[in-house]
C-alpha cells in the first residue's frame, strides 16, 4: 500500500467532528484513495486511535461485527440512528457530502 495514501486516510478519519459520520467511500474520495475498501483497511490495521466509529458505510449502517459499540459511540456524540442505519443527510460531515457532490458520482443527491 501507498505510504502518502495510507497516511492520507488517516488524516481524512481523524478529521471528522465529533457529531458528524462519514461513509468509506467519503473518505476514500478525500484521501484519493483507489477504494473505499482501502479505506477498510487501513481502519482495521491501524486506526486503532482514530476516531473509527465515524466512518459507516455506504447506506449508513455501521460494520456488522462492531455495529452495536460503535452505534453507542456514536449515540455519545448526539448522533441518533433510526434502528440500526444512520440518516446520512442528517449527519453527514459537510466536506464529505462536498466531495461527494465534486467528484463523486452523478445522482447520490
Amino acid at each position: 500500500m501507498d505510504e502518502q495514501i495510507h497516511e492520507h486516510i488517516r488524516e481524512m478519519i481523524n478529521a471528522i467532528p465529533p457529531g458528524k459520520v462519514a461513509t468509506y467511500g467519503d473518505i476514500a474520495d478525500l484521501a484519493k484513495a483507489p477504494s473505499a475498501r482501502l479505506v477498510g483497511r487501513v481502519l482495521s490495521e491501524d486506526g486503532h486511535d482514530l476516531p473509527w466509529h465515524r466512518v459507516l458505510r455506504a447506506n449508513g449502517t455501521a460494520a456488522p461485527h462492531l455495529a452495536r459499540e460503535q452505534l453507542e459511540l456514536l449515540r455519545g456524540e448526539g448522533v441518533l440512528a433510526d434502528g440500526e442505519r444512520v440518516d446520512l443527510r442528517q449527519h453527514r460531515w459537510e466536506a464529505a457530502a462536498r466531495a461527494r457532490i465534486d467528484d463523486g458520482p452523478a445522482g447520490l443527491f
